[in-house]
Protein backbone atom coordinates (compact mmCIF):
# COMPACT_ATOMS: atom_id res chain seq x y z
CA UNK A 1 0.00 0.00 0.00
CA UNK A 2 2.74 2.39 0.86
CA UNK A 3 3.68 3.04 -2.97
CA UNK A 4 0.30 4.33 -3.75
CA UNK A 5 1.45 7.24 -1.52
CA UNK A 6 5.19 7.67 -1.71
CA UNK A 7 6.61 9.74 -4.32
CA UNK A 8 5.03 11.84 -7.44
CA UNK A 9 4.61 8.28 -9.75
CA UNK A 10 3.47 6.41 -6.34
CA UNK A 11 0.10 8.35 -5.74
CA UNK A 12 -0.13 9.44 -9.83
CA UNK A 13 0.18 6.37 -11.49
CA UNK A 14 -2.94 4.46 -9.48
CA UNK A 15 -5.15 7.64 -9.47
CA UNK A 16 -4.78 7.99 -12.97
CA UNK A 17 -5.59 4.00 -13.29
CA UNK A 18 -8.88 4.41 -11.39
CA UNK A 19 -9.62 7.65 -13.52
CA UNK A 20 -9.37 5.47 -16.93
CA UNK A 21 -11.32 2.60 -15.10
CA UNK A 22 -14.12 5.20 -15.21
CA UNK A 23 -13.37 6.40 -18.75
CA UNK A 24 -13.83 2.99 -19.98
CA UNK A 25 -16.68 1.93 -18.47
CA UNK A 26 -18.42 5.09 -19.31
CA UNK A 27 -17.55 5.26 -23.19
CA UNK A 28 -20.37 2.66 -24.44
CA UNK A 29 -22.88 4.68 -22.47
CA UNK A 30 -21.55 7.97 -24.39
CA UNK A 31 -21.82 5.78 -27.52
CA UNK A 32 -25.40 4.15 -27.57
CA UNK A 33 -26.25 8.14 -26.34
CA UNK A 34 -24.81 10.26 -29.00
CA UNK A 35 -25.20 7.54 -31.99
CA UNK A 36 -29.17 7.52 -31.08
CA UNK A 37 -29.13 11.54 -29.96
CA UNK A 38 -27.62 11.74 -33.80
CA UNK A 39 -29.69 9.60 -35.69
CA UNK A 40 -32.80 11.38 -33.92
CA UNK A 41 -31.71 14.69 -35.17
CA UNK A 42 -30.84 13.86 -38.19
CA UNK A 43 -34.44 12.34 -38.80
CA UNK A 44 -36.29 15.13 -37.19
CA UNK A 45 -36.57 18.72 -36.52
CA UNK A 46 -34.06 19.38 -33.35
CA UNK A 47 -36.77 22.35 -32.17
CA UNK A 48 -40.39 19.97 -32.30
CA UNK A 49 -38.74 16.45 -31.60
CA UNK A 50 -39.72 17.10 -27.74
CA UNK A 51 -43.41 17.77 -28.85
CA UNK A 52 -43.86 15.41 -31.22
CA UNK A 53 -44.00 13.03 -28.65
CA UNK A 54 -44.03 8.88 -30.12
CA UNK A 55 -42.53 9.48 -33.66
CA UNK A 56 -39.35 7.46 -34.22
CA UNK A 57 -36.91 10.71 -33.72
CA UNK A 58 -38.74 11.10 -30.52
CA UNK A 59 -37.82 7.86 -29.74
CA UNK A 60 -33.84 7.96 -30.99
CA UNK A 61 -33.76 11.26 -29.07
CA UNK A 62 -35.41 9.75 -25.82
CA UNK A 63 -33.19 6.92 -25.87
CA UNK A 64 -29.95 8.49 -26.28
CA UNK A 65 -30.80 11.20 -23.99
CA UNK A 66 -31.44 8.31 -21.22
CA UNK A 67 -27.88 6.60 -22.10
CA UNK A 68 -26.06 10.09 -21.94
CA UNK A 69 -28.08 10.89 -18.64
CA UNK A 70 -26.36 7.94 -16.88
CA UNK A 71 -22.86 8.78 -18.58
CA UNK A 72 -21.71 11.35 -15.65
CA UNK A 73 -22.72 8.50 -13.01
CA UNK A 74 -21.34 6.08 -14.42
CA UNK A 75 -18.18 7.81 -14.81
CA UNK A 76 -18.26 8.87 -11.19
CA UNK A 77 -19.14 5.38 -9.86
CA UNK A 78 -16.67 3.16 -11.96
CA UNK A 79 -13.97 5.55 -11.09
CA UNK A 80 -14.64 4.63 -7.02
CA UNK A 81 -15.09 0.78 -8.25
CA UNK A 82 -11.28 1.33 -9.51
CA UNK A 83 -10.19 2.42 -6.65
CA UNK A 84 -12.56 0.63 -3.73
CA UNK A 85 -13.80 -2.40 -6.03
CA UNK A 86 -17.46 -3.44 -5.33
CA UNK A 87 -18.15 -1.64 -1.73
CA UNK A 88 -17.25 1.76 -4.04
CA UNK A 89 -19.36 1.07 -7.19
CA UNK A 90 -23.17 2.06 -5.79
CA UNK A 91 -21.45 5.50 -3.47
CA UNK A 92 -19.51 6.58 -6.66
CA UNK A 93 -23.26 6.07 -8.60
CA UNK A 94 -25.47 7.94 -5.88
CA UNK A 95 -23.11 10.52 -4.92
CA UNK A 96 -22.14 11.35 -8.61
CA UNK A 97 -26.24 11.53 -9.40
CA UNK A 98 -26.25 13.94 -6.32
CA UNK A 99 -23.87 16.74 -7.99
CA UNK A 100 -25.08 16.08 -11.38
CA UNK A 101 -28.61 16.94 -10.48
CA UNK A 102 -28.81 20.76 -11.10
CA UNK A 103 -31.97 21.28 -8.47
CA UNK A 104 -29.86 19.88 -5.61
CA UNK A 105 -26.79 22.03 -6.32
CA UNK A 106 -29.30 24.78 -6.42
CA UNK A 107 -31.22 24.48 -3.28
CA UNK A 108 -27.63 23.92 -1.90
CA UNK A 109 -26.30 26.84 -3.18
CA UNK A 110 -29.30 28.78 -2.11
CA UNK A 111 -28.59 27.25 1.61
CA UNK A 112 -24.79 28.80 1.04
CA UNK A 113 -26.16 32.10 -0.53
CA UNK A 114 -25.00 31.32 -3.90
CA UNK A 115 -26.96 31.51 -7.00
CA UNK A 116 -25.60 28.69 -9.18
CA UNK A 117 -28.77 28.66 -11.79
CA UNK A 118 -29.01 25.34 -13.34
CA UNK A 119 -25.33 24.53 -13.37
CA UNK A 120 -23.94 21.11 -12.03
CA UNK A 121 -20.95 20.05 -11.78
CA UNK A 122 -20.54 17.39 -15.02
CA UNK A 123 -18.10 15.32 -15.74
CA UNK A 124 -15.32 17.40 -13.69
CA UNK A 125 -17.33 16.47 -10.31
CA UNK A 126 -18.27 12.54 -11.37
CA UNK A 127 -13.99 12.41 -11.11
CA UNK A 128 -13.50 14.27 -7.94
CA UNK A 129 -16.43 13.11 -6.30
CA UNK A 130 -16.01 9.32 -7.82
CA UNK A 131 -12.27 9.40 -5.99
CA UNK A 132 -13.61 10.91 -2.81
CA UNK A 133 -16.04 8.00 -2.76
CA UNK A 134 -13.74 5.25 -3.67
CA UNK A 135 -11.07 6.53 -1.10
CA UNK A 136 -13.72 6.26 1.26
CA UNK A 137 -14.84 3.18 0.88
CA UNK A 138 -11.90 1.83 0.33
CA UNK A 139 -10.74 2.68 3.87
CA UNK A 140 -13.78 1.68 5.93
CA UNK A 141 -14.13 -1.92 3.85
CA UNK A 142 -10.45 -2.43 5.48
CA UNK A 143 -11.60 -1.61 9.20
CA UNK A 144 -11.55 -4.43 11.17
CA UNK A 145 -15.19 -5.98 11.79
CA UNK A 146 -16.54 -8.71 13.82
CA UNK A 147 -16.61 -11.95 11.56
CA UNK A 148 -20.47 -12.40 11.88
CA UNK A 149 -20.73 -8.69 10.25
CA UNK A 150 -18.12 -9.24 7.32
CA UNK A 151 -20.45 -10.54 4.77
CA UNK A 152 -22.41 -7.46 5.29
CA UNK A 153 -20.18 -4.69 4.70
CA UNK A 154 -18.86 -4.72 1.25
CA UNK A 155 -22.70 -4.92 0.61
CA UNK A 156 -24.60 -2.95 3.11
CA UNK A 157 -22.41 -1.10 5.75
CA UNK A 158 -20.03 0.68 3.45
CA UNK A 159 -22.06 1.31 0.64
CA UNK A 160 -24.99 2.86 2.95
CA UNK A 161 -22.37 4.61 5.00
CA UNK A 162 -20.67 6.03 2.68
CA UNK A 163 -23.35 7.37 0.96
CA UNK A 164 -24.80 9.04 3.75
CA UNK A 165 -21.97 10.33 5.68
CA UNK A 166 -20.27 12.00 2.32
CA UNK A 167 -23.96 13.35 0.45
CA UNK A 168 -23.98 16.82 2.60
CA UNK A 169 -20.38 17.45 1.76
CA UNK A 170 -20.12 16.68 -2.05
CA UNK A 171 -23.10 18.96 -2.23
CA UNK A 172 -21.30 21.57 -0.74
CA UNK A 173 -18.48 20.59 -3.15
CA UNK A 174 -20.32 20.28 -5.83
CA UNK A 175 -21.59 24.11 -5.80
CA UNK A 176 -17.80 25.39 -6.41
CA UNK A 177 -17.57 22.79 -9.02
CA UNK A 178 -20.43 23.37 -10.98
CA UNK A 179 -19.90 27.13 -11.11
CA UNK A 180 -16.61 26.19 -12.97
CA UNK A 181 -18.21 24.04 -15.08
CA UNK A 182 -21.01 26.34 -16.18
CA UNK A 183 -17.63 28.86 -17.00
CA UNK A 184 -16.35 26.71 -18.81
CA UNK A 185 -19.50 25.43 -20.94
CA UNK A 186 -20.30 29.41 -21.76
CA UNK A 187 -17.11 29.60 -22.84
CA UNK A 188 -16.88 27.02 -25.29
CA UNK A 189 -20.13 27.49 -26.16
CA UNK A 190 -19.49 31.60 -26.84
CA UNK A 191 -16.09 31.28 -28.06
CA UNK A 192 -15.15 33.00 -31.40
CA UNK A 193 -12.55 34.45 -33.53
CA UNK A 194 -8.68 33.64 -32.03
CA UNK A 195 -10.10 31.99 -28.72
CA UNK A 196 -11.66 29.84 -30.91
CA UNK A 197 -8.90 28.63 -32.89
CA UNK A 198 -6.33 28.74 -29.79
CA UNK A 199 -9.64 26.08 -27.94
CA UNK A 200 -9.31 23.54 -30.98
CA UNK A 201 -5.16 23.95 -31.00
CA UNK A 202 -4.71 22.80 -27.87
CA UNK A 203 -7.96 20.24 -27.67
CA UNK A 204 -5.94 18.56 -30.89
CA UNK A 205 -2.49 19.26 -29.71
CA UNK A 206 -3.84 17.00 -26.28
CA UNK A 207 -4.97 14.36 -28.41
CA UNK A 208 -2.15 14.04 -30.56
CA UNK A 209 0.25 14.55 -27.66
CA UNK A 210 1.19 10.65 -26.00
CA UNK A 211 -0.95 8.78 -28.06
CA UNK A 212 -3.46 7.59 -26.25
CA UNK A 213 -1.96 8.25 -22.76
CA UNK A 214 -3.21 10.65 -20.05
CA UNK A 215 -3.10 14.14 -21.62
CA UNK A 216 -5.36 12.17 -24.72
CA UNK A 217 -7.34 11.09 -22.10
CA UNK A 218 -8.31 14.42 -20.61
CA UNK A 219 -9.20 16.63 -23.96
CA UNK A 220 -11.51 13.02 -24.58
CA UNK A 221 -13.11 12.90 -21.58
CA UNK A 222 -13.65 17.18 -21.84
CA UNK A 223 -15.06 16.76 -25.08
CA UNK A 224 -17.43 13.64 -24.12
CA UNK A 225 -18.51 15.79 -21.20
CA UNK A 226 -19.82 18.32 -23.45
CA UNK A 227 -21.91 15.90 -25.47
CA UNK A 228 -25.06 16.28 -22.97
CA UNK A 229 -24.96 19.83 -23.31
CA UNK A 230 -25.15 19.63 -27.04
CA UNK A 231 -21.92 21.05 -27.59
CA UNK A 232 -20.88 19.11 -30.46
CA UNK A 233 -17.75 21.02 -31.59
CA UNK A 234 -15.35 19.82 -29.32
CA UNK A 235 -15.99 15.91 -30.07
CA UNK A 236 -16.07 16.87 -33.56
CA UNK A 237 -12.00 18.38 -32.93
CA UNK A 238 -10.98 15.55 -31.03
CA UNK A 239 -12.03 12.92 -33.02
CA UNK A 240 -10.35 14.43 -36.10
CA UNK A 241 -6.75 15.29 -34.26
CA UNK A 242 -6.86 11.92 -32.74
CA UNK A 243 -7.02 10.26 -35.87
CA UNK A 244 -4.10 12.57 -37.63
CA UNK A 245 -1.09 10.91 -36.22
CA UNK A 246 -1.84 7.00 -37.47
CA UNK A 247 -3.02 8.66 -40.54
CA UNK A 248 -0.13 11.10 -40.99
CA UNK A 249 2.63 8.52 -40.25
CA UNK A 250 1.30 5.91 -42.76
CA UNK A 251 0.82 8.10 -45.41
CA UNK A 252 4.29 9.27 -44.69
CA UNK A 253 5.45 5.81 -44.72
CA UNK A 254 3.52 5.17 -47.74
CA UNK A 255 4.56 7.90 -49.68
CA UNK A 256 8.30 7.98 -48.72
CA UNK A 257 9.30 4.38 -47.16
CA UNK A 258 13.12 5.25 -47.42
CA UNK A 259 12.41 7.62 -44.54
CA UNK A 260 11.32 5.00 -41.92
CA UNK A 261 13.85 2.06 -43.03
CA UNK A 262 13.58 -0.02 -39.49
CA UNK A 263 9.59 -0.25 -39.67
CA UNK A 264 7.98 -2.95 -42.07
CA UNK A 265 5.79 -1.24 -44.80
CA UNK A 266 3.01 -3.74 -43.52
CA UNK A 267 2.53 -1.08 -40.20
CA UNK A 268 2.25 1.55 -42.37
CA UNK A 269 -1.23 0.19 -43.42
CA UNK A 270 -2.09 -0.78 -40.18
CA UNK A 271 -1.51 2.82 -38.71
CA UNK A 272 -3.94 4.27 -42.03
CA UNK A 273 -6.43 1.99 -40.85
CA UNK A 274 -6.35 2.49 -36.93
CA UNK A 275 -6.15 6.29 -37.81
CA UNK A 276 -9.75 6.25 -40.03
CA UNK A 277 -10.91 3.82 -37.01
CA UNK A 278 -9.81 6.77 -34.65
CA UNK A 279 -7.25 4.63 -32.62
CA UNK A 280 -4.53 7.10 -32.27
CA UNK A 281 -2.52 4.25 -30.21
CA UNK A 282 -2.05 3.64 -33.96
CA UNK A 283 0.65 5.28 -34.44
CA UNK A 284 2.56 4.36 -31.26
CA UNK A 285 5.29 2.03 -33.92
CA UNK A 286 6.78 5.32 -34.92
CA UNK A 287 7.44 6.41 -31.28
CA UNK A 288 8.52 3.48 -29.96
CA UNK A 289 12.43 4.53 -30.74
CA UNK A 290 12.29 8.05 -28.76
CA UNK A 291 11.10 6.71 -25.65
CA UNK A 292 8.41 8.74 -25.04
CA UNK A 293 5.21 8.97 -26.95
CA UNK A 294 5.32 12.38 -27.53
CA UNK A 295 6.44 13.38 -30.99
CA UNK A 296 6.49 17.36 -32.61
CA UNK A 297 4.93 15.99 -35.60
CA UNK A 298 2.01 14.59 -34.30
CA UNK A 299 1.56 17.52 -31.91
CA UNK A 300 1.49 19.76 -34.89
CA UNK A 301 -1.00 17.88 -36.94
CA UNK A 302 -3.08 17.66 -33.71
CA UNK A 303 -3.03 21.41 -33.06
CA UNK A 304 -3.92 22.15 -37.01
CA UNK A 305 -6.91 19.76 -37.32
CA UNK A 306 -8.49 20.90 -33.83
CA UNK A 307 -7.85 24.52 -34.76
CA UNK A 308 -9.51 23.75 -38.25
CA UNK A 309 -12.59 21.58 -37.34
CA UNK A 310 -13.29 24.45 -34.57
CA UNK A 311 -12.80 26.91 -37.84
CA UNK A 312 -15.18 24.82 -40.12
CA UNK A 313 -17.74 24.66 -37.27
CA UNK A 314 -17.67 21.01 -37.41
CA UNK A 315 -20.08 18.74 -35.11
CA UNK A 316 -19.75 15.46 -34.55
CA UNK A 317 -22.40 14.28 -31.83
CA UNK A 318 -20.92 10.28 -31.60
CA UNK A 319 -17.88 10.23 -28.95
CA UNK A 320 -16.36 7.34 -31.23
CA UNK A 321 -16.51 5.89 -34.83
CA UNK A 322 -13.86 7.88 -37.31
CA UNK A 323 -14.82 8.08 -40.55
CA UNK A 324 -17.71 5.96 -39.84
CA UNK A 325 -19.34 9.40 -38.03
CA UNK A 326 -18.83 11.45 -40.65
CA UNK A 327 -22.32 10.74 -42.30
CA UNK A 328 -23.39 11.65 -39.05
CA UNK A 329 -21.84 14.94 -38.89
CA UNK A 330 -23.46 18.73 -39.78
CA UNK A 331 -20.70 18.94 -42.36
CA UNK A 332 -18.89 15.90 -43.95
CA UNK A 333 -16.68 17.76 -46.10
CA UNK A 334 -15.23 20.35 -43.54
CA UNK A 335 -14.60 17.39 -41.79
CA UNK A 336 -12.23 15.33 -43.97
CA UNK A 337 -10.50 19.12 -45.13
CA UNK A 338 -10.07 19.64 -41.30
CA UNK A 339 -8.32 15.79 -41.15
CA UNK A 340 -6.29 16.49 -44.18
CA UNK A 341 -5.11 20.01 -43.21
CA UNK A 342 -3.63 17.66 -39.86
CA UNK A 343 -2.81 14.59 -42.05
CA UNK A 344 -0.68 17.10 -44.51
CA UNK A 345 0.88 18.68 -41.44
CA UNK A 346 1.98 15.55 -40.00
CA UNK A 347 3.16 13.40 -42.63
CA UNK A 348 5.37 16.20 -44.00
CA UNK A 349 6.82 16.77 -40.25
CA UNK A 350 7.44 13.10 -39.54
CA UNK A 351 9.43 12.95 -43.37
CA UNK A 352 11.28 16.05 -42.58
CA UNK A 353 12.43 15.30 -38.67
CA UNK A 354 13.41 11.53 -40.04
CA UNK A 355 16.98 10.78 -40.29
CA UNK A 356 17.39 9.47 -43.97
CA UNK A 357 19.14 5.93 -43.71
CA UNK A 358 22.80 5.20 -43.14
CA UNK A 359 23.19 3.81 -46.55
CA UNK A 360 21.85 6.83 -48.25
CA UNK A 361 23.72 9.88 -45.96
CA UNK A 362 26.35 11.38 -47.51
CA UNK A 363 29.81 11.77 -45.58
CA UNK A 364 33.13 13.03 -45.98
CA UNK A 365 34.54 10.42 -48.43
CA UNK A 366 32.14 11.19 -51.36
Amino acid sequence: MRSEVGGSNGWLRPTREHLLTGVTYMIPFVTIGGIFLALGYTLGDPTTIGGNEGTIPWYFVTVGSLALGAMVPILGGFVAYGVADRPGLAPGFVLTALVTDARLIRSTGTLLGINTGDAQAGYIGALVVGLLAGVAARWATNRKFPPAFRPLVSVLAVPVAVTGLLAPFVLVLGVPIALGASVIESFVRNAAGVPLLAFGSVLGAMMAADLGGPINKVAYVFAVGLLPELLFQPMAAVMIAGMVPPLGFGIAHLAVPSRFPDIDRQQARAAVISGFSFVTEGALVYTADQGSRLDLSCVLGGATAGAAAMYLGVSVPAPHGGILVVPLTNAPLNFLGALAAGVVVTALASVVRQPAPQSMAVTDDD
